[in-house]
């Protein structure tokens, strides 16, 4: 989890970035050291409806993976690479699925 934070942080340098954790044991880590960009926002347990992440997945199959069969993993895997460099590129589409209220919140406080 740290090298994903390490490697977000390192992609946008010049971003505010919130990262909502839910309660995988990887989230919880006490030894996780965000980088001054960023802020980490941790779900409250039971809540999986608050997770943003469901909202971009299911925006990444609608988009991407509708209607579609492949024929090996790693055409999967490759469609999947592109969809997410498609959202890495679309900042104002990741924004307005991500943002919800109580995130800018807890960002600002």
């Amino acid at each position: 989890m740290q090298l994903f934070l390490n490697e977000v942080g390192a992609c946008h340098p010049n971003e505010k970035i919130v990262m909502v954790l839910d309660g995988a044991g990887w989230h919880t880590s006490g030894s996780l050291k965000p980088l001054l960009n960023m802020k980490l926002l941790p779900l409250p347990p039971y809540a999986p409806e608050l997770n943003p992440v469901g909202h971009v997945w299911d925006e990444l199959r609608e988009k991407h993976f509708h209607n579609k069969v492949f024929d090996s993993l790693d055409a999967l895997e490759n469609q999947l690479e592109v969809a997410l460099r498609a959202f890495e590129n679309n900042t104002s589409a990741v924004k307005s699925i991500v943002t919800w209220n109580w995130i800018i919140t807890a960002l600002l406080n």
